[in-house]
């Protein structure tokens, strides 16, 4: 188990602060309320988080409040990581391929950026 949990959170870059930065405050205080359940439980309900089907290893996290959805692109990193990517409010029925696209290129940028960090 991790020190204050199952799963450790961390941010990539300034991609999530951006939309997390421009949302009211209850849609934070939701979004923070949901990462610290993803945290601290053993077990999360696929109604906060879902893979990503025809992706790989792309993930979401699932926000509601009132009548906002909201939607947050993560995967894991070694193992117990996640690392969150960008987010957007959900308006439609599916979510928009430009948004999965956007994840994808950043997801990629993190794995180039560590192998570059890596290299002696």
């Amino acid at each position: 188990m991790e020190a204050n949990g199952y799963r450790r959170i961390s941010f990539y870059k300034g991609y999530f602060g951006e939309f997390f930065a421009r949302q009211n405050k209850k849609v934070r205080d939701k979004v923070n309320w949901t990462l610290r359940l993803i945290e601290e439980l053993p077990q999360i309900p696929e109604s906060y988080l879902k893979h990503l089907t025809g992706t790989d290893g792309l993930y979401e996290i699932r926000v509601q409040t009132g009548n906002g959805i909201f939607r947050i692109f993560y995967f894991f990193d070694e193992d117990k990581l996640i690392i969150l990517l960008n987010g957007f409010q959900k308006k439609t029925q599916k979510t928009p391929k430009k948004e999965i696209a956007r994840a994808i290129k950043i997801k990629k940028e993190y794995y180039e950026e560590k192998k570059q960090l890596k290299k002696p």
